[in-house]
């Protein structure tokens, strides 16, 4: 399969890397000027993955998108819109699109994959969902992911194509669980670092406890199987995103607690600006989510705000 990734960040990278090892034929799309490009436009790596010689590098969007049998995309979710208005004109009906990204779009609260619809409906569209950092990967060190689409011809393709020694996937049975689950566990990951940041990292087993149960409400009001929250889109990305010293969001969150700025891209800053919208529109209980939010945008006291979000009233556990 002839397969273009767009994005060269460390999870862009990685995919390309990967795939091409699974034995694809690689296309990394990048923009002129970006450092990340441009990276491996002069070295061919990045400091986390290193580019053979056999995996192309191009930034003409033509060229890039015809010749290939699936598009992967790998760039900030909120950027996905221009993305696309920009070059969906090169990407013929016929492409696979593969979302490897996580996040809610937060002007409308939308799912990535319908931003994709709205701009190439004729497409076949599916998300790469699941737990891991690159740093790991690269290493040599095995996950578990999902693939999971509208699709389920496409989904059992992929899963047949991309599977690995170092990544064994299940097919997804609930397109919207997996991309609302993937895009929140980043905001628990946020609240994570909070706590490391506060010293009650003793406090994490309750955050993933509660955390899950709160985004399984939002899943189902939503439309989807609330049982997609305890899977590997969810759940099951906890310890990656929860613990782990590669989580970006776990980092923006402790370093936002000592006051510190967090240059790297952490997702779950927007995404809970998202979630917040969603809340709204199908009247579900966020508290985990809620909190983070007013920490973040509206400068909430960071301790009384954990303190109170644990010491709530006594209820039922379920």
């Amino acid at each position: 399969m002839k397969i273009t990734v767009v994005g060269c960040g460390r999870w862009g990278s990685f995919i390309a890397w990967y795939l091409n090892k699974t034995g694809h034929e690689i296309t990394s799309f990048g923009i002129r000027n970006d450092p990340t490009f441009e990276a491996f436009l002069t070295n061919k790596t990045n400091g986390i993955v290193t580019f053979g010689d056999d995996i192309s590098l191009s930034c003409n969007p033509s060229e890039s998108f015809y010749n290939a049998d699936a598009v992967v995309i790998s760039i900030n979710s909120q950027n996905l819109r221009v993305f696309l208005s920009e070059n969906g004109k090169y990407i013929s009906p016929d492409k696979i699109i593969i979302l490897c990204m996580k996040g809610l779009e937060i002007e409308t609260g939308k799912r990535l994959s319908e931003i994709v619809e709205e701009f190439l409906p004729e497409n076949k569209t599916a998300v790469w969902v699941g737990p891991g950092h690159p740093q790991e990967f690269i290493e040599g060190r095995p996950n578990c992911m999902v693939i999971d689409s509208k699709n389920k011809d496409i989904v059992k393709e992929l899963v047949f194509e991309f599977s690995g020694p170092l990544i064994r996937f299940y097919y997804g049975t609930d397109l919207i669980g997996n991309e609302v689950g993937a895009a929140s566990k980043n905001v628990i990951g946020i609240a994570a670092g909070m706590l490391d940041g506060l010293s009650y990292s003793s406090l994490k087993g309750a955050l993933m406890s509660r955390g899950t149960r709160e985004i399984a409400r939002l899943i189902k009001a939503m439309g989807g199987n609330e049982m997609t929250a305890y899977g590997l889109s969810h759940l099951g990305d906890y310890e990656a995103t929860v613990f782990s010293k590669f989580s970006h969001n776990r980092m923006f969150g402790e370093t936002f607690v000592r006051g510190e700025k967090y240059s790297s891209l952490a997702e779950g800053y927007y995404t809970v600006k998202a979630l917040m919208k969603l809340k709204d529109m199908y009247d579900v209980e966020l508290p985990i989510c809620e909190a983070v939010y007013n920490v973040v945008y509206n400068g909430a006291d960071i301790s009384g705000t954990m303190a109170e979000l644990f010491m709530r009233s006594v209820k039922n556990e379920f």
